[in-house]
């Protein structure tokens, strides 16, 4: 198994409805909720490089999951509250550190939507400069794959909104 020692905590917004653009197709959340649990039910567009997202077991409030990401395999556990937020927690394998997600729906006035993304996640420690440059280099992926992730719940929505 591999050393994971350093923990990397740190949070950011995505904005769902940017008012400044008038063409924008606008979000409710009840579109943003169904989008989540689109991604805990298929993660596959959400998450580049995903093979497999097979639902193990599942419960009132939670989700158990394999993800294979081509010989690699993870496991994780979904718990949500409905329409409020969805919590990923990674299981720490040789493969991975472990680490927990937490996505909320913010809506501070009517219609004006966030996710917010808390991050917590594992990796191996070596040197102090490099931990430092690993973990901005985390951040921005991080960042990236989140803003990817309200694409794909618009484009979702859009399309349930054509038909």
């Amino acid at each position: 198994m591999f050393p994971f020692r350093l923990s990397m905590k740190f949070e950011h917004l995505v904005e769902i409805n940017d008012f400044r653009i008038p063409l924008l197709f606008r979000l409710n959340r009840a579109q943003v909720w169904a989008g989540l649990m689109h991604r805990v039910e298929d993660a596959r567009p959400f998450l580049p490089g995903l093979d497999e997202c097979r639902i193990l077991a599942r419960s009132e409030g939670f989700v158990e999951r394999l993800l294979r990401f081509g010989q690699t395999e993870m496991r994780d556990r979904v718990s949500f509250a409905e329409a409020e937020w969805v919590r990923f927690e990674t299981v720490p394998s040789e493969h991975h550190g472990g680490g927990v997600l937490t996505i909320s729906i913010e809506e501070p006035e009517p219609g004006c939507l966030f996710l917010r993304f808390r991050y917590e996640t594992l990796f191996a420690s070596g040197h102090e400069a490099e931990d430092a440059a690993y973990g901005e280099f985390l951040r921005q992926a991080y960042e990236a794959a989140d803003i990817d992730t309200v694409q794909w719940i618009r484009s979702l929505a859009e399309a349930v909104a054509r038909h």
